[in-house]
């Protein structure tokens, strides 16, 4: 398959945690950079900066409750963000831990391979201020 974003991130997002992974695509070759964030609005905060670092833009997450919302909400409007869907990502064998499925979904990111499940329209989200 080909890769259509060199630069891009994949999350198991969690109830008080983020499992992240960047995967940066050069010359053929794949610098794989991982790890875990918390899940208030600092951490937050600190992931998006953290992928700001690496040029990443472009970012998909698993999550299989309602955990995702919140980081929806934050990061959406920084970057591009696929909320996968959950069912699509968990029939992918082999894949049993945090860090390793947040690679898997960051794989699937760059080849545009996760399907979205459905999430609100950003006209139509509702922000605390």
């Amino acid at each position: 398959m080909d890769v259509l974003h060199p630069g891009c991130g994949g999350w198991d997002v969690h109830k008080s945690s983020i499992s992240a992974c960047i995967l940066l695509r050069e010359a053929g070759r794949v610098q794989k950079n991982q790890r875990r964030f918390g899940a208030m609005t600092q951490d937050l905060q600190e992931l998006a900066e953290w992928l700001r670092r690496f040029g990443v833009t472009q970012v998909a997450m698993e999550s299989s409750d309602t955990y995702w919302k919140p980081v929806w909400n934050i990061l959406e409007r920084q970057l591009t963000v696929v909320l996968a869907n959950a069912q699509h990502i968990k029939n992918v064998p082999g894949r049993k831990t945090d860090q390793r499925n947040a690679e898997w979904i960051g794989s699937c990111c760059s080849m545009v391979f996760c399907g979205p499940a459905k999430y609100p329209a950003k006209s139509s989200a509702i922000y605390a201020t």
